[in-house]
């Protein structure tokens, strides 16, 4: 999961760059959904991918309007595996 705090809470700068470039995700990068505050001034998105240096290629072309934190994450199932083993 990706947290992005647009530059200045502004996301005109943002949505103008996907209408023209598109989301410039590498191949092998996915995006699977988003979610804004209602400000617009901060995104939860979930990506997915196998290689982080796939994760960080598409992140260094939007470094300079947007400021990301990084949150490994895995699904409900996949966590429920994990712990099953202890309960």
């Amino acid at each position: 999961m990706i947290i992005e705090r647009y530059r200045n809470r502004d996301p005109v700068p943002v949505y103008r760059r996907v209408r023209d470039r598109g989301r410039m995700a590498p191949e092998g990068l996915t995006y699977v959904g988003s979610w804004l505050t209602e400000d617009l001034g901060l995104c939860y998105q979930v990506m997915e991918c196998q290689d982080r240096a796939l994760l960080d290629a598409w992140m260094a072309s939007w470094r300079d309007l947007v400021d990301f934190e990084v949150i490994p994450v895995v699904s409900s199932r996949e966590a429920q595996a994990r712990v099953a083993p202890r309960l």
